[in-house]
């Protein structure tokens, strides 16, 4: 059996994403998303997921490129210090601290805490939690995330490893970067997938579309469904506009967002997942179906 969520980060980063966001779940394969807290469009965000009440709502939750929920003050070892109340930007950096044991666990916890309680103070039922760069892939990171998760509530989060065909990425200059540090980082799925399990708690097979971030068309798309393997997985997406709002924001991704949505709300694409016999299903059916 193969069943697919198809997830859609940064809800709540521009009213423009909002729209991208719940266009490609009302017309396209968009089963759920992941709402950042302190973002500009959070309120439009909540209100969106209110009148679309079969979309899977869960916390994007965000460690670097950002300003924090709480005081940096409380936070001071995720804070960049030549930018005062500002997380670090970029993964790099970010990454060298966690490595190096530097990032304070109880601080984590508390603003990742923060995060969901917003959420859920704002009535949104989080099913699911991932990150922001995915940087719940370090060990150090993942276990106070886990607790905070835990203590919230919040049973699934997204395992952020996968798989790429090679033969694929090879015809694919562009992804020849991306696919080397996403094949160097998958050294900790064992790792996570036993503290996940430790937990408690409930995760997919692995992501895909983690290394076609910002590169993927319609031929990637087939190409990773006629792939697709048994078991439940997840595809990352970021569907969108890229409009005056979003020029003003800082991500790499803008052109891509639009090319996305068309792709996701494709009537093909639905016909080819039944043709494939591949189930699309939301995080809030997986942990419904997954006992306590």
């Amino acid at each position: 059996m193969r069943r697919l969520i198809v997830n859609a980060d940064d809800f709540g980063l521009t009213e423009g994403v909002n729209r991208g966001i719940v266009e490609a779940h009302q017309r396209g394969m968009v089963t759920s998303t992941t709402l950042m807290a302190n973002s500009g469009a959070f309120e439009h965000a909540v209100t969106l997921a209110r009148s679309n009440p079969n979309l899977s709502v869960g916390c994007h939750l965000v460690l670097v490129d950002g300003s924090p929920i709480l005081d940096a003050g409380q936070v001071s070892s995720l804070m960049d210090p030549a930018n005062p109340g500002e997380f670090r930007q970029g993964i790099g950096a970010f990454a060298w601290q966690a490595l190096r044991k530097q990032l304070n666990p109880h601080e984590i916890e508390a603003e990742v805490t923060a995060q969901i309680r917003k959420l859920q103070n704002a009535g949104v039922k989080v099913t699911h939690i991932d990150t922001h760069k995915h940087t719940h892939m370090f060990p150090q990171v993942l276990r106070p995330i886990l607790r905070a998760a835990q203590a919230c509530g919040v049973r699934a989060i997204r395992n952020p490893f996968g798989r790429m065909v090679f033969s694929f990425v090879a015809q694919r200059p562009a992804l020849w970067k991306r696919y080397s540090q996403v094949t160097l980082l998958n050294r900790w799925q064992k790792q996570f997938l036993a503290a996940v399990s430790a937990a408690g708690m409930i995760t997919t097979d692995g992501s895909l579309g983690v290394v076609a971030t910002g590169s993927l068309d319609g031929q990637l798309l087939q190409f990773t469904l006629a792939n697709l393997t048994d078991g439940t997985w997840e595809f990352v997406t970021h569907p969108g506009y890229n409009d005056a709002a979003l020029a003003a924001i800082s991500t790499r991704l803008r052109e891509s967002r639009d090319v996305e949505r068309e792709i996701l709300c494709r009537p093909a694409t639905r016909q080819r997942l039944q043709e494939i016999q591949v189930s699309l299903i939301s995080y809030r059916e997986l942990v419904s179906a997954t006992p306590d």
